[in-house]
């Protein structure tokens, strides 16, 4: 059983990677701390974010804290090197470290190790095994999947067992990796992190398999990317890439129907992403401090039933998607 998450939100720490820009040092912990203060207590890192470099800012703040306060998750599939390398891309203002990938057992144990260090820790609360997916590799994935079923699915399933950790599962931005995690029998996963893929935005497939066979599975899912990249609050990417035209219609649909009922499209976006029965939590990524309360404030808002009534009929969310209350 995984246990409740307060409020059902807590904080991505991508951003503080140094994802599409260059986040001061101070700028980065003061955000963590302000998270903090707010009475946030999940946090979710990756040793991707920034080769490193969110997992270290994180480890800075939190080995502050009482480790029973919080929880913590990471990620598996990548380890860091010493190596130099130029970066590009998502994290090209991280550090300038290569990133190479693994999913193998050997591989899965180390990036624990390293990553028990940079978040200056003695025990993480859950595992995922990071970006086994399409939208990274391609039709490698399926390959990569492999590993990791032979690899890391076992050492992870093992240390749940064990109560090393109290979950594991998937970490990626499609839904068809978890799904098929979902049906397998010698290792199946407890929670998995879906970013970007149960939305108000996006859900329509994710309601179709993943969010239904999870309920089935009583396994949970962590709703990352509740946002798109920000595309639903007007900003300049979708899912990590250039906004679709389709997407920017979709956007300005759902602000004319907020602007009429005096709705926050954030604050809808966190109550419909966690009114799910299956989902344990969301997880808003963040590099500026005054936006912490924003995202408290915005689960907590009230929102009329009228409004979501009026998304249904407009066909703008799904009308198999759970409501808020």
């Amino acid at each position: 059983m995984i246990e409740p998450v307060k409020n059902k939100i807590g904080f991505g720490t991508a951003p503080l990677g140094n994802m599409f820009r260059d986040i001061p040092q101070d700028e980065a912990l003061a955000t963590v701390e302000a998270a903090w203060s707010e009475g946030v207590r999940y946090f979710d890192a990756a040793p991707f974010y920034g080769a490193g470099l969110a997992e270290e800012r994180l480890g800075e703040v939190l080995s502050q804290k009482s480790r029973d306060e919080f929880i913590l998750s990471t990620k598996v599939g990548r380890l860091v090197q010493e190596e130099p390398e130029q970066k590009s891309g998502l994290f090209e203002f991280g550090h300038q470290k290569k990133v190479i990938t693994d999913y193998s057992a050997d591989a899965t144990k180390r990036s624990i190790e390293d990553s028990l260090r940079r978040l200056q820790t003695d025990r993480l609360d859950f595992v995922f095994i990071h970006d086994t997916s399409r939208d990274f590799y391609g039709d490698e994935w399926v390959s990569l999947f492999d590993q990791a079923r032979r690899g890391a699915f076992t050492v992870l399933s093992q240390l749940k067992e064990e109560g090393v950790i109290k979950g594991w599962g998937l970490g990626v931005n499609t839904t068809e990796p978890i799904e098929l995690a979902l049906d397998m029998e010698e290792a199946t996963p407890n929670i998995s992190l879906s970013a970007t893929q149960y939305t108000l935005l996006q859900h329509e497939r994710a309601l179709q398999r993943m969010m239904p066979r999870s309920e089935a599975q009583e396994a949970k899912i962590v709703v990352g990317g509740p946002f798109n990249s920000g595309a639903l609050l007007g900003g300049d990417h979708f899912d990590y890439g250039e906004v679709p035209a389709e997407i920017k219609d979709r956007v300005a649909a759902l602000n004319e129907v907020a602007e009429r009922y005096d709705v926050s499209l954030k604050a809808a976006a966190l109550q419909f992403s966690t009114a799910h029965p299956a989902v344990a939590a969301v997880i808003p990524g963040s590099s500026r401090p005054e936006r912490i309360r924003e995202d408290l404030e915005s689960i907590g808002a009230e929102i009329p039933t009228a409004f979501w009534q009026e998304l249904r009929e407009r066909e703008l969310i799904s009308a198999e998607a759970p409501l808020p209350a």
